[in-house]
């Protein structure tokens, strides 16, 4: 009798859906997962530290333009709102802004206005580099700010600075100085994608969370939970049955439930950068959702261990499992390479790796050894004489049968 067989498979899909569900609906962020109502696509989004704002942009390399969306909800009509680029501090005096607010007649404006002095009340004029495409719109209670910049080399990373004041009698009153107003600043790498808070610690963008996101997931499942659960079929099965096989179905499955989470942060990822791609980390990651489908569905028609086919069966569980494995750790270190995280990170699942390959230079001899020395017992008690009538018959050189003369 198989003690396996009390295992329902429809209870793993069950918990599939319901896990799959939370990934999904905890993977989208309130500002990456915003949608403009002009149908305006940008590849990055930073929620800001300060004021409630966000900034979403799209920066174009070949051209060196920056698309830019100032947003900022709980904006009152009677406030005005502003957003620029500082590269002399992380201060408002000096700053190539943006302006909108609704003036006298009702339309929400925006317009471009460097900051020259605290006492000035944001006037119109030029900045010190080429601005195109300024609009504003006012739907609710949220104020946006839509710009393209032509940016020079030395602002792609810069100070960006960013400010909500009163108006009175259609004109811009200075803001407050303290509290948030006063907390409105921080470094911005168009390029990257990373925004660094005014205090230097790092506040990373919706896209680069994102990013982290896909690849904690994509190594959790595939780098580590995979080949643990392979760990737990090969070498827990000699010391603990069938325990093991519960151990094996966690671990797989849970590595299975994650790797579809990195798989569609994945996926939103590159739709949302239609211009990026990472061709061979994409299609080995394909091939490595297809492999562990298979091997979902491999288990419900898995035959009983008398059944002829189960050799079969065996070969191609085991196949396609460690051909998984192998070509998950290999996208694991390509996903490294795109991420470019600290040396650390990279060095912790090299030592997460040397770790299985002890475990395993260990628990290999050690696994034979116990099977074979199980295997010598079966046979001896196979070929035992099992009464004291056959112990005669052995002494006796009869074996037990009748001679024949």
């Amino acid at each position: 009798m198989d003690r396996r067989k009390t295992l329902n498979p429809n209870f793993f899909f069950v918990l599939l859906i319901i896990l799959f569900s939370c990934f999904s609906s905890n993977a989208q962020s309130t500002c990456d997962s915003y949608r403009f109502s002009n149908n305006n696509v940008f590849a990055n989004c930073s929620s800001l530290p300060a004021l409630g704002s966000f900034l979403h942009w799209t920066y174009d390399e070949a051209t060196g333009t920056t698309s830019i969306a100032f947003r900022r909800p709980g904006t009152s009509p009677s406030s005005w709102i502003a957003w620029g680029l500082n590269p002399s501090g992380q201060q408002m005096l000096g700053t190539q802004a943006i302006v909108a607010f609704t003036g006298s007649n009702g339309q929400f404006q925006a317009y471009t206005s460097p900051v020259t002095s605290y006492n000035t009340q944001l006037p119109r004029g030029d900045l010190s580099f080429r601005v195109s495409r300024v609009s504003g719109s006012m739907s609710g209670d949220e104020a946006i700010i839509f710009a393209t910049l032509e940016l020079p080399g030395n602002m792609v990373q810069t100070n960006q600075v960013w400010q909500v004041g009163p108006v009175s009698g259609g004109v811009p009153q200075i803001h407050p100085t303290s509290g948030e107003n006063g907390r409105s600043v921080s470094r911005i790498n168009f390029r990257s994608g990373q925004a660094v808070s005014g205090g230097g610690g790092q506040a990373v963008s919706d896209r680069e969370k994102k990013r982290n996101r896909h690849g904690v997931l994509s190594a959790v499942s595939w780098g580590i939970l995979m080949p643990m659960g392979a760990i737990m079929a090969r070498y827990v099965k000699v010391f603990a049955d069938p325990a093991w096989f519960y151990l094996h179905i966690a671990c797989q499955f849970s590595a299975y439930v994650v790797g579809i989470a990195g798989w569609a942060t994945g996926i939103k990822l590159g739709n949302d950068s239609p211009g990026t791609s990472y061709s061979a980390h994409r299609n080995i990651g394909i091939t490595l959702l297809v492999f562990a489908t298979l091997q979902v569905f491999a288990m419900l028609l898995r035959p009983k261990p008398d059944n002829k086919y189960r050799m079969y069966w065996n070969i191609y569980h085991h196949a396609v499992g460690y051909s998984t494995i192998i070509l998950s750790i290999v996208n694991v270190f390509k996903g490294l390479d795109i991420l470019d995280p600290e040396d650390k990170w990279r060095w912790s699942y090299i030592g997460i790796l040397i770790l299985f390959g002890a475990i395993v230079l260990i628990l290999e001899p050690l696994t034979w050894f116990i099977v074979l020395r199980r295997r010598h017992r079966t046979s001896h008690r196979d070929v035992a004489p099992s009464s004291s009538a056959d112990k005669r018959s052995v002494a006796n050189g009869t074996g037990g049968s009748r001679q024949v003369v």
